[in-house]
């Protein structure tokens, strides 16, 4: 398993620890009689897929998709 893949995949854990972390806080806004999403869950949000994103592209370098289509970023 390369390098990328390793970390891509730790990523991903975090990606699923943050999904619970916003589940729970969902659970706990219903339980408090909230009426609308915790401004936190939208962070939490973002920052899953900001995780999920570094995930996928760690990924594709591990794939050998490096050229400038793939990777838009790059020089």
């Amino acid at each position: 398993m390369s390098r990328y893949t390793e970390i891509a995949e730790r990523l991903r854990g975090v990606g699923s620890d943050l999904d619970d972390l916003a589940l729970d806080l969902l659970h706990e806004a219903m339980a408090d009689g909230a009426t609308r999403r915790p401004d936190a869950d939208k962070v939490l949000t973002q920052a899953r897929r900001a995780v999920e994103k570094a995930a996928a592209l760690l990924e594709r370098l591990d794939s050998g998709a490096t050229d400038t289509m793939d990777c838009p970023h790059q020089p």
